[in-house]
């Protein structure tokens, strides 16, 4: 018995001495904690659109292509590639000896089943229309693959590093159709593979073994979901994450003021607007529209509800997009007073006052910065003899809404999917389906966008791109009000962090300084609900 005792004393001093059990949640020498804005929805890049399972999949599986830490696209899986005469047909030549991190060989014949399964109706996948300028994937042996595209294309290096066209492992459990996602370690293609996922918890990733570029700078990845941007922007003061991808813009003032080092801020290929529901009274009238847009004060919206310096947008097509300089209608460099009064004039013509007042519903997604936007729209368009009243619901509802078509005027916008002008202008098109909010039909558009995607001089592509461009605003299906720009947060700790305007930043791409992880400050500065 008194040896008994002896031992368990031992081991309990031990367990004294030890000190606490390191966490794969928290930021340590070899370990990048990561903080995602939802939870991870899921490990198929083919099945899932939300971005935070699209940059988990991009640290797992490359295509031919990927993207850099400045977000440019550059050789992944192949070496190189060339294009022929008329931009349609590229070929796409393989690095010797690639490998899964299972050791199974990665060929040409990986991408032809992955383009297979990708435009499957039984797998449903919600990227088939991104790559629809795509006609074939072909295989030219075992190292070289062959795309042909409908039409030139330049962007076709971005598109192809979308994580839906990477090397998967399809020939894991069960093939095209199995659950290959189920696997532990994940089988990957990129420089990292996942070990670990607990659902509204932590995704584990650790360095994929035989990725064909090496060792990635950091052992271990771990994505933590955090839907609220304050507690996201909390965790990272209080040291529990290197990386938010995002913060409140109403604290980035104290943020610049308090923690400049590790405040990150850049443009973003992303325009915010609210769509207008075109298919049925009151927005079925063009003028209408219109006159609403006219009476939108960007510039005070931009100065007065938007810390982060955010650019005002007559336009959807960000600046970078758009040859350096937006598309903009004739009536964006009025005064504000001469487009109020005309704005008054194209809603009376619709027989509206304020008399006989336009009543409609402006439908929002949960978040504060939503709301701010609807009620200052409100009351811009309240002299005009408009009235104008707030719907609240959660994301999932918003959207689910919008695709039915079951909604006056709703918050929107666009991301981009690829750097390219095409990305933004073509969901507006009367044939892309759900995806057109608005139910926008216009022949004249439609013909303007077919004319610049069939074009493969880069001068004369911009320009036909911003003539269906400014087609689009002479119908006016949005509202455009400003562009976006990213915000994040980064430990001093981290390095190799390229802001760029795709907001593009691979796990591979950054390193940590040698050293224990600490918080930024001694605390949040910020008190109770603040």
């Amino acid at each position: 018995m008194r040896l008994l005792i002896l031992v368990l004393l031992s081991v309990l001093l031990t367990s004294c001495h030890a000190g606490p059990a390191a966490s794969d949640s928290t930021p340590g020498p070899d370990r990048l904690v990561r903080l995602t804005d939802s939870e991870i929805r899921g490990l198929d890049p083919q099945v899932y659109s939300d971005i935070a399972s699209l940059r988990v999949a991009a640290d797992q599986f490359e295509g031919l292509t990927r993207f850099d830490g400045a977000g440019r696209a550059v050789a992944g899986l192949a070496r190189d590639w060339t294009v022929s005469a008329d931009g349609r047909v590229w070929r796409f030549t393989l690095r010797d000896g690639l490998r899964f991190s299972d050791s199974s060989a990665i060929t040409a014949g990986v991408f032809v089943a992955g383009w297979r399964r990708l435009n499957d109706p039984a797998i449903g996948s919600p990227h088939t229309a991104l790559f629809a300028a795509i006609a074939d994937v072909r295989a030219d042996g075992d190292g070289v693959v062959i795309v042909t595209l409908n039409a030139p294309f330049p962007q076709i290096p971005a598109l192809l590093a979308h994580p839906a066209m990477a090397a998967l492992p399809l020939h894991r459990t069960g093939g095209a159709h199995g659950d290959w996602t189920a696997e532990r370690p994940l089988v990957s293609s990129g420089p990292y593979r996942t070990r670990e996922w607990r659902l509204n918890d932590r995704l584990v990733m650790e360095r994929n073994p035989r990725w064909h570029a090496g060792r990635a700078p950091i052992a271990m990845v771990v994505w933590k979901p955090v839907d609220d941007a304050l507690a996201g922007m909390r965790l990272f003061l209080a040291g529990d994450a290197d990386i938010s991808g995002d913060f409140p813009q109403s604290r980035h003032g104290w943020l610049v003021a308090q923690r400049p080092q590790a405040v990150r801020t850049g443009d973003y290929l992303g325009s915010y607007y609210f769509t207008l529901n075109t298919r049925k009274p009151p927005f079925d009238d063009a003028p209408v529209r219109k006159g609403l847009s006219m009476a939108v004060d960007r510039e005070w919206i931009a100065r007065a509800l938007l810390p982060m310096g955010n650019a005002p947008a007559y336009a959807i097509v960000p600046p970078a997009l758009a040859g350096g300089a937006a598309v903009q209608p004739d009536w964006a460099v009025w005064p504000l007073a001469q487009r109020q009064r005309e704005a008054r004039r194209l809603i009376a013509t619709a027989g509206f006052s304020p008399a006989r007042p336009l009543r409609f519903e402006i439908r929002i997604n949960s978040s504060a910065e939503h709301r701010r936007m609807a009620v200052a729209l409100a009351a811009m368009w309240k002299p005009l003899g408009v009235e104008a009243s707030i719907l609240n619901s959660e994301p999932a509802l918003h959207f689910a809404a919008m695709r039915r078509g079951d909604f006056q005027m709703a918050r929107s916008g666009w991301i981009a999917d690829l750097p390219a002008p095409e990305n933004f202008l073509a969901v507006h098109r009367s044939d892309s389906g759900e995806v057109n909010y608005s139910g926008h039909a216009d022949p004249v558009f439609d013909a303007l966008l077919d004319t610049a995607m069939a074009t493969a001089d880069p001068p004369a592509r911009q320009a036909a791109m911003r003539a269906a461009e400014a087609r689009l605003l002479e119908t006016m299906p949005v509202i455009p009000l400003w562009y976006y720009r990213s915000g994040a947060l980064v430990a001093p700790r981290v390095t190799g962090w390229i802001d760029n305007p795709g907001n593009v930043h691979p796990s591979a791409a950054l390193s940590l300084r040698r050293g224990p992880a600490i918080a930024i400050g001694s605390g949040t500065g910020l008190k109770g609900g603040q």
